[in-house]
């Protein structure tokens, strides 16, 4: 894939129709999450820690922005460059195999609908995954998920048994506000999304500021998540804030998404 379509990242939000095409890799170091009030208010940038913290050679020398708010604690790089994110993407085309039938479906405040995007579930032998009115048994890894999971092991140090695989066909596909708080998920643990193909907005927002009469009013985090990106939400992220991928009707290309996760082993 040649071309992906992005949201203009830097010096704020964009109107309707305001795109540009990202012909290179979106630079991590650019101002690509921005925070902005619902009604209108003042926009403010997104804290992060200096780059210099952490020391590159013992991170493989990827340049990571820290993404902090009030209970929220993400790290966002760059993990996998244009051309091997782009064989990347052709291998998952290839070997994800996406579920149909009744675990294509979703349940929403007790009605099902048909899940907006493709989804598939890959992991250890025995484990099991519950949301939504699912409960998912993984299939075994196959090699171009075991190439991405051991890569995000290793810059992150953490261990992961289990992917969920989400496919966007282009713009029209997405996910509405939830948290990953699923009970299979191991104490503690982190959650670690890897991004190829099309550009897509990714939106955080705090739990006490949904709905028409929010508790209080808490600045959305928008985060556009670039091909071959690797964003990691660490523990209390989930606990506070709601995260979606709404719909951007102008963009075109597709998106396969891989969340990454630690899970229990289901109780004997």
């Amino acid at each position: 894939m040649d071309r992906f379509l992005v949201k203009q990242a830097l010096g704020g939000r964009l109107g309707k129709g305001q795109e540009r095409s990202l012909e290179e890799e979106q630079d991590p170091g650019e101002e690509a999450a921005l925070l902005g009030r619902e009604a209108g208010g003042s926009r403010k940038r997104l804290r992060r820690d200096s780059e210099e913290e952490r020391d590159p050679a013992e991170e493989g020398g990827l340049r990571w922005q820290h993404i902090r708010a009030e209970g929220l604690d993400c790290d966002y790089t760059i993990l996998f460059d244009r051309a091997e994110a782009g064989e990347l993407f052709q291998q998952l085309e290839k070997e994800v195999d996406y579920f149909t039938g009744a675990l294509a479906r979703v349940q929403v405040f007790g009605k099902w609908y048909q899940v907006p995007r493709k989804q598939a579930a890959y992991g250890d032998a025995g484990m099991t995954y519950s949301f939504s009115g699912l409960t998912l048994s993984p299939k075994p890894w196959t090699p171009v998920l075991e190439r991405v999971r051991d890569r995000v092991s290793r810059v992150t140090g953490q261990t992961f048994n289990f992917v969920l695989v989400n496919r966007y066909a282009d713009g029209r596909d997405h996910i509405g506000e939830h948290r990953d708080d699923e009970r299979e998920l191991a104490p503690g643990s982190p959650i670690a999304s890897v991004s190829f193909g099309a550009c897509r907005d990714f939106i955080f927002r705090h739990k006490d500021s949904r709905g028409r009469s929010p508790a209080r009013q808490v600045d959305v985090v928008r985060l556009p998540l670039a091909h071959g990106s690797l964003l990691v939400m660490n523990p209390p992220t989930n606990t506070h804030w709601y995260h979606s991928l709404p719909t951007r009707k102008r963009v075109l290309a597709a998106r396969i998404n891989l969340t990454f996760r630690h899970i229990l082993p289901p109780a004997k």
